[in-house]
């Protein structure tokens, strides 16, 4: 029995099922409604009749403005928007279950504003737990990454008032420095922190790099330090499951309480469209008995939403397939390996994870001519030490290979 909740569907499909869902949701216009505090978006402005509309379904979704707010898998939500709800259900089915490997039914979530929320959320999440079930203080509970982390992991200690530590790589391989892990940690206790909110990478923005889960649990509990491990997958969680490459940053490793996704990076969606997952039984502690007014209350740190950006991801998954997708993005990562081939034919010294379509290069091994031409992000504006290469769907065959002759140019 298949038991995947991700299909590949024909764009007939996909366009029947987002026009029931919209027509399933309330009608402002056609209903006795006076009590939303929201409508459709203004007709005065955004012109609502184009005869394209009929098929366009996306573009549907934001003239008609339905608005997600709280998180649906919890059970009760406002009931005007229960249509497009539905799709934001499955959309988060499809993460959690077919992409990071959870058993069915057992995690809760919603599309957030991007990578950053998510992030937010899963440490305002687990200090609050921490707060509530071990009646910790602010200054025992420190939120812990690596140099390589996203800067929304220093954004949400600040936020949440907690300590923030970052822990060194290794600069060839940048992988975790086991030792200063060590230092780290024995330094914290020191401190007086007795809980730590690990902040792991799936694919680092920068270097697309890896962390490995059981590097920071054999410290933690040899520490005697309490901990939550959320995976940021913001940039890797559409690529690296789909590499081939074996890992433990989903919910198959019990370690792993919640993850970030970033559906405007990889899978072109609308920027807006992050992705929080958490096993079940932990949206409580954020929930919001005070927005008594929302039928389930609220447990985002959004609030109100778009469903259209939910519509966007769903859109794009069902039009792949999970084969589909496996393809696209395998494709990609070859396309990473031909121009990391290329570097070694120059001597050109580099980092790229494997299963990865990021290609960092170290600064002063390419001239600033190639970098700016083909427009490489540095690791620093100031004093670049790397500058990478991202292999996205625009970055196609042509253009590698027209970098590629530059490379040769250099010689």
């Amino acid at each position: 029995m298949d038991t995947n909740v991700w299909k590949k569907l024909s764009r007939e499909e996909i366009k029947q099922r987002v026009f029931h869902a919209i027509d399933n949701n309330v009608n402002f216009i056609e209903s006795d409604v006076i009590g939303i505090p929201g409508s459709r978006l203004d007709p005065r402005v955004f012109y609502q009749d184009a005869p394209f509309l009929a098929d366009a379904p996306f573009l549907t979704s934001l003239i008609r403005n339905p608005n997600h707010i709280g998180c649906h898998t919890l059970g009760d939500s406002e009931p005007f928007f229960a249509g497009t709800q539905a799709i934001e259900l499955e959309t988060i089915r499809i993460c959690a279950e077919d992409i990071l490997r959870a058993e069915p039914n057992t995690t809760d979530g919603y599309v957030a504003s991007g990578g950053t929320e998510a992030n937010i959320q899963a440490a305002w999440i687990y200090r609050n737990y921490f707060q509530q079930e071990k009646n910790a203080k602010s200054d025992e509970i420190a939120v812990l990454c690596s140099t390589d982390n996203h800067y929304s992991a220093a954004k949400a200690a600040n936020l949440l008032n907690l300590r923030f530590v970052r822990v060194n790589v290794n600069d060839n391989n940048r992988k975790i420095d086991s030792i200063h892990l060590e230092q780290t940690l024995s330094q914290l206790k020191k401190d007086g922190i007795k809980h730590v909110i690990v902040i792991a990478n799936m694919m680092t923005t920068m270097f697309g790099s890896v962390d490995h889960t059981d590097t920071y649990v054999d410290a933690l509990k040899a520490h005697d330090l309490s901990y939550f491990i959320h995976v940021d997958g913001a940039y890797g969680g559409f690529v690296f499951p789909f590499s081939g490459e074996p890992h433990s940053l989903d919910f198959a490793h019990p370690e792993i309480t919640s993850v970030t996704l970033d559906a405007h990076k990889m899978v072109q969606a609308p920027y807006g469209t992050g992705i929080f997952l958490i096993r079940k039984g932990f949206m409580k502690y954020v929930r919001n008995s005070e927005a008594s007014y929302v039928k389930g209350l609220d447990a985002t740190l959004i609030g109100s939403r778009s469903g259209a950006n939910a519509i966007a991801i769903w859109m794009i998954l069902s039009t792949y397939g999970k084969q589909g997708w496996t393809e696209k993005i395998q494709t990609l990562i070859e396309r990473a390996n031909r121009i990391a081939r290329a570097l070694d034919n120059h001597n050109i010294r580099y980092f790229q994870e494997r299963g990865s379509n990021i290609v960092a290069i170290r600064a002063e091994d390419i001239s600033r001519d190639i970098a700016n031409d083909f427009h490489l992000v540095p690791d620093d504006h100031d004093n670049p030490q790397w500058v990478k290469i991202v292999v996205m769907e625009h970055v196609t065959d042509d253009k590698v290979e027209r970098f590629i002759e530059r490379l040769r140019g250099m010689q």
